[in-house]
């Protein structure tokens, strides 16, 4: 049987999202709107750039004080040369808007124990320490404020390698007081955190390592009594967080449910390694962005900033190209349910969905869209890009399975990476087993 679908006239339905947050607290409910997120990874790790006394870290260039074994006194020096003069918090936002990022996460303190920001509580901070002199956290703050992105703050709160007391991955804490720490250190930079700079989204906790439950439930309590719409990561520890944070660059393989993110990196390190050539196509961070939201989950894409406080120019360009695919096709990812399990895998492209809609991205030059196993009835399909009309035939094979396809119009004017939105007469895509 063959039957073209008729015109979107003949019909009035309306998708939309709306039905998810039924499931789910207001709280988080722009963050699983949100989809995409900016990761600033950034500290006197980037004067390093992936070297220390002519020895190259092998690992992540914000771990090269822990791998390198420089002691926290000659680490601390390098504040005195941090003057990172080109830094423009405008200029990251408005990369982070391009891109279609909704929100941004700062290192305001990583495993090294310096704060990215004027911290009250200890000196060892951008403001004070260096001769940059700046309050990075408050310049984010504007300018996220000016451009309509959600601030939230990274921070590390077992691992601490400058104060006396905190834990180090792999050194012995023979002599050290934990508790010491968390009540001079942690537990008031978090606090200053959440009351200096106004309304956070989430902070993304790291590497809970040896803390008791008890203990990450007090710094939980801790940032819902200050604020109770911010979120916690998952990173706190003991299952406590708000959603689950996947290993570093690793993507479920199935559709997972709840609230998940991919923390992600462009390159293959977080902090700026003048070294690292890994460098991802804008085409892959693509596809892993459509297939981490046609999953369920959001994707947290990271910049390390150099020495003078530019993003790498490998990093701008992708962002960009990201930020071209999501103007053309975004409505296919901002708020999207996970997808159910598609019976067979398609090469070119991955599927997204909305109640009563279903996203198709075709991300290779393809002549025709063609799935097998889709028994929902269609009513009408277009691009997303210009809104060009498509004719979607609903046919049942001769072997007995329910398929559609879709002819991709042909315009030079059109750029490779294109999304149809199909809309279909029932609330969810209907995907059908591989018969026997």
């Amino acid at each position: 049987m063959y039957c073209l679908i008729p015109k979107k006239s003949e019909y009035d339905l309306t998708g939309g999202c709306g039905a998810v947050d039924v499931l789910h607290s207001k709280t988080q409910s722009w963050w699983r709107e949100a989809k995409f997120g900016m990761f600033i990874h950034w500290g006197l790790y980037a004067l390093l750039a992936g070297e220390y006394r002519g020895l190259r870290t092998e690992n992540i260039a914000e771990w090269i004080m822990h791998d390198l074994r420089i002691p926290p006194r000659e680490y601390e020096r390098l504040a005195e040369r941090f003057n990172p003069a080109r830094f423009d918090a405008n200029r990251v936002v408005s990369l982070a808007r391009r891109a279609g990022m909704r929100y941004v996460v700062l290192t305001a303190k990583h495993h090294d124990g310096f704060a990215m920001y004027h911290s009250q509580v200890s000196g060892y901070n951008v403001a004070e320490a260096t001769p940059f002199g700046r309050d990075v956290a408050m310049e984010l703050r504007r300018a996220c404020d000016e451009q309509g992105l959600k601030l939230c703050f990274y921070y590390s709160q077992a691992q601490d390698w400058h104060d006396p007391d905190g834990i180090e991955e792999n050194v012995p804490a023979t002599g050290k007081n934990f508790r010491r720490y968390l009540d001079r250190k942690c537990v008031p930079q978090i606090s200053e955190l959440l009351t200096r700079y106004g309304d956070i989204g989430l902070i993304w906790f790291d590497t809970p390592m040896d803390m008791t439950r008890e203990q990450s439930q007090e710094l939980y309590d801790l940032v819902k009594s200050i604020q109770p719409d911010c979120m916690v990561s998952g990173r706190i520890g003991h299952g406590l967080g708000d959603y689950m944070s996947t290993g570093d660059n690793f993507i479920p393989l199935l559709p997972r449910p709840g609230d998940w993110e991919v923390p992600a990196t462009i390159n293959g390190t977080w902090g700026y390694n003048r070294f690292d050539a890994r460098w991802k196509s804008p085409e892959a961070l693509i596809r892993n962005l459509v297939k981490i939201v046609s999953r369920g989950g959001n994707y947290l894409l990271n910049i390390g900033p150099d020495a003078m406080g530019e993003a790498p120019e490998r990093s701008e360009r992708a962002l960009e190209a990201i930020g071209e695919y999501l103007r053309r096709g975004g409505e296919g990812i901002y708020g999207c349910d996970p997808t159910p399990v598609y019976p067979y895998d398609i090469p070119w492209g991955y599927l997204t969905c909305k109640p009563r809609r279903l996203y198709i991205h075709v991300l290779e030059d393809i002549e025709e869209v063609y799935l097998l196993n889709i028994a929902n009835e269609p009513v009408w399909a277009c691009l997303l890009a210009d809104g060009a009309e498509l004719d979607l035939v609903r046919r049942t094979t001769c072997e007995g399975d329910s398929s559609w396809r879709i002819r991709m119009p042909r315009s030079e004017r059109r750029p490779a990476g294109q999304v149809i939105r199909v809309e279909i007469r029932e609330e969810r895509p209907i995907f059908e087993p591989i018969r026997d």
